[in-house]
């Protein structure tokens, strides 16, 4: 130290100028491919419906046989517990929620599916099936009974059905349109990818629609569904899906596992196809790589095994479909599909519990790291896990698991606190907590 404080030092000034203008370019691309986390509500799953089953009253249909089948097989808090070995405390808390998210907004997320839900019809038909969704989707959405999110799934970019699908896409959103201008909760879901340039076309076709209706440049998003093994790693030996997530050009919001194409692609047996199957979880854990930091978004698979005959054969699929949810919450798959309206109870209960029964924790250990603990910490936390402990508590927040209230009592934080933490800004409108 010099005399007057200065801290003595050896490189020249230009040292630090210069070793900036080299990194420039790497935190401009840096910036560009990992932006974080969006400020966005994530649903906590899927619903998908054949285009020709779907009407003005899936969504409600889908919540009453919900509310039915839990009122015939665990008619209350004490049973529900009892089928899935819940905690007494959490017990009334968890079915009460589980029983007004039914009753108030069953479905978070709807997919009309124009692929394998739907298969191959007439020209026509499809044509038709498109514009009525479209309408029916936009009277929703005018009469505030939507689901936060909506959009299709259409046919893929393979040549067999490329251009079918392509004119489905251009039907949908021109349908939309209609109504002047297209909703918030738009998704679009582009399945059976297996090659960048898929990725890129579609990117490339929302580009088209955009300039043909005069909408801002990347207004359209898109979710890829990764259910071919060339999705996941190519022929070259690198990890294909990082390259669609570039290939897209910001346009891509989510990864969505597919099950059974994906486990049937690597040769398993139909009897063992399965979200918890270990080729499951690598390709799932490739994902989770290839998004994590980038603002795309994961979403797991489904289970096709139906809760249905009598309460003994109800319950036995309700334990396992909870314990599939219990496992992708653990592993950071925080959405998940649902194939059958008797799994959404069992997905509530799943992730409500989730939530709850790890929220005083959360609380106390970022009321520490903030300041507003009363005593000393029990666990010192470091920024990177109080982000992931701010969005455990936000994500509870958006799915209906906990209140504002009882967050800010057992931590002192409010929402726009927590988002500060994350890096968030504070959302409003259609995509935030309900």
């Amino acid at each position: 130290m010099s005399e007057d404080g200065t801290a003595a030092t050896s490189l020249q000034p230009g040292v630090r100028d210069a070793l900036a203008a080299r990194l420039a370019p790497v935190d401009d691309e840096l910036a560009r491919r990992y932006p974080g986390e969006p400020a966005t509500r994530q649903p906590v799953h899927t619903v998908y419906v054949p285009a020709d089953a779907y009407s003005a009253r899936t969504v409600r249909a889908w919540g009453d046989q919900a509310l039915e089948l839990l009122d015939e097989h665990a008619p209350d808090a004490r049973s529900l517990a009892a089928v899935l070995g819940m905690p007494d405390e959490l017990a009334a808390p968890v079915h009460d929620r589980v029983r007004a998210k039914l009753e108030r907004e069953p479905v978070e997320d709807l997919r009309i599916d124009f692929e394998d839900g739907y298969g191959h019809r007439t020209d026509a038909e499809e044509d038709a099936a498109a514009a009525r969704a479209a309408r029916l989707v936009r009277e929703a959405w005018a009469e505030g009974v939507a689901p936060p999110y909506t959009g299709i799934r259409m046919k893929c970019m393979e040549a067999a059905v490329r251009d079918r699908g392509i004119r489905t896409l251009d039907i949908f959103l021109t349908g939309l349109l209609e109504a002047g201008e297209l909703p918030d909760g738009l998704v679009l879901t582009l399945p059976k990818v297996s090659h960048p340039e898929q990725v890129a076309a579609m990117a490339q076709l929302c580009g088209e629609f955009e300039k043909a209706r005069g909408l801002p440049d990347g207004r359209i998003g898109f979710e890829i569904q990764i259910e071919t093994t060339q999705s996941v790693l190519g022929a070259d030996g690198r990890a294909t899906v990082a390259l669609m997530i570039d290939a897209a050009g910001g346009r891509a919001t989510s990864l969505h596992y597919g099950t059974f194409d994906y486990s049937a692609a690597c040769g398993v047996s139909a009897e063992h196809q399965a979200l918890d199957h270990p080729v499951a979880d690598h390709a799932k854990a490739v994902m989770q790589t290839a998004a994590a930091g980038t603002g795309v978004r994961l979403s797991d698979g489904s289970t096709n095994i139906v809760p249905a005959g009598p309460t003994s054969r109800v319950h036995e699929v309700w334990r396992h479909h909870h314990a599939l949810v219990r496992r992708s919450l653990a592993r950071a798959y925080y959405q998940g599909w649902d194939m059958h309206p008797g799994h959404l109870p069992t997905r509530y209960a799943a992730v409500y519990a989730f939530y709850r029964e790890g929220m005083e924790r959360a609380a106390a250990r970022l009321a520490a790291y903030t300041g507003n603990a009363g005593a000393d910490a029990a666990v010192m936390d470091e920024p990177a896990t109080a982000r992931a402990l701010a969005g455990y508590l936000l994500r509870g927040l958006d799915c209906g698991a906990l209140s504002p209230g009882e967050v800010a009592r057992h931590s002192g934080l409010t929402r726009a606190d927590l988002d500060g933490l994350t890096g968030r800004s504070a959302e409003t409108g259609p995509n935030s907590a309900p």
